[in-house]
């Protein structure tokens, strides 16, 4: 039988139990409490870079422009009588594009040929005046003073006719510039003036009668900025890169409505400084253009070739755009999202050229960026894929 004075002696051996109970009961319900707070890991598919030995390209804005372009203006002044062309088309070097009245070159060669005719009559009758003076000096019926002037006045008669035969050519020439000819081949502008007009022609102040551009093969021009050409120079000066000045660097242009970098060419000409105003610095390609596809003043990209190099790749849809910047998620030891800033590059083989901020053992998040509980410092739970490139461009 338990008495009084065994229960208060267990009185204080009861109060300690309770107080360990309750002590543990509190301890429980808070790790429950913290267990149920903490956030998910959330699943990510995490890759290192793909690491690969490339050919790099710069890239550049500019437009095409002809490698010849002539003004068609008249060499005589004269009224258009006929237009011998047809608008906007092809014509070959020496096709016959305007002619001019010919008449009044005509006549005037007519009366050249006449005054060559009539000077060599006075160079006949010269000769034949100072053919009978000769005997005559011998027996002296004729001074040596006459027969020095019959002399001379043949001379006289000879330089005339040299004389009226070099008006004749001019004569003739004027005659054949009333035909107005294609001096290259390419394609013709509109015409500028009508049938019935008058021309000036000459050096000065001659009329524009049309234009006339090559097509094939076409230039590319292009700026370049100082950076851009300090980068390549350095890259020449190491030997990573040809001059361009010294042989021919491939270049590769796509239009606005390609995809692909399908127009290849070379760069053959860099200008000699820079432009004051705009701090760049002009550079040229030549581009083959047989079907008469790219066109004087069309706007275009090029990529010119900027030396190998062993590149880090990743996937464009793994890049953000924060601002101004472009950062990649990757993954630390500890399994939470980083925001790693890094430049961007070319495309190649579907896939992006990181120039700096990225390691070759980073964990690169490329699949759940687009999950906007994915952002810097979430826990993540990654399972391990890898990058492979997605198709081959053209520019590879």
């Amino acid at each position: 039988m338990t008495t009084i004075t065994d229960l208060m002696r267990l009185a204080p051996l009861r109060l300690a139990l309770s107080a360990m109970a309750a002590t543990a009961i509190i301890a429980g319900n808070v790790q429950s409490a913290c267990a149920q707070s903490a956030p998910p890991a959330f699943p990510v598919t995490v890759a290192p870079p793909l690491a690969k030995h490339i050919k790099t390209w710069d890239e550049f804005p500019g437009r095409f422009e002809a490698v010849a372009r002539v003004e068609l203006r008249p060499r005589v002044s004269g009224y258009v009588d006929q237009v011998n062309f047809k608008e906007g088309t092809i014509v070959k070097q020496g096709d016959l594009l305007f002619t001019l009245d010919k008449r009044p070159f005509q006549i005037a060669v007519e009366a050249a040929k006449a005054d060559v005719a009539r000077t060599q009559a006075q160079v006949e009758f010269a000769k034949a005046d100072l053919e009978r003076a000769g005997p005559l000096v011998e027996t002296k019926v004729l001074s040596e003073q006459v027969y020095e002037q019959r002399k001379s006045s043949l001379g006289v008669a000879e330089a005339q006719v040299m004389s009226a035969k070099a008006n004749l050519k001019s004569a003739e020439l004027n005659l054949e510039w009333a035909e107005v000819r294609a001096p290259i081949a390419g394609r013709v502008s509109d015409k500028k003036i009508d049938v019935g007009n008058l021309v000036i022609g000459g050096q000065v102040n001659s009329t524009l009668m049309a234009t006339i551009v090559t097509t094939d093969p076409i230039h590319f021009v292009f700026d370049s900025s100082e950076a851009d050409y300090m980068r390549d120079a350095r890259k020449r000066k190491s030997g990573v890169l040809p001059a361009s000045r010294l042989a021919p660097v491939p270049v590769r242009v796509k239009l606005a409505d390609e995809k692909d970098w399908v127009h290849e060419g070379t760069m053959d000409f860099v200008d000699n400084a820079f432009n004051q105003r705009s701090g760049t610095i002009r550079g040229r390609a030549v581009l083959p253009n047989k079907d008469d596809l790219l066109t004087p003043g069309l706007f275009a990209r090029i990529a010119v070739y900027g030396g190998d190099m062993d590149a880090l790749l990743v996937p464009d849809d793994a890049i953000i755009s924060d601002q101004a910047s472009k950062i990649l998620y990757t993954v630390n030891a500890d399994n939470v999202v980083v925001a790693t800033p890094v430049t961007l590059g070319q495309m190649y083989e579907g896939l992006r050229v990181i120039t700096s901020g990225l390691k070759p053992d980073d964990r690169i998040v490329i699949e759940g960026v687009a999950n906007p509980a994915i952002r810097p410092g979430t826990k993540v739970a990654p399972t391990q894929g890898t990058i492979k490139p997605s198709e081959k461009t053209a520019q590879n």
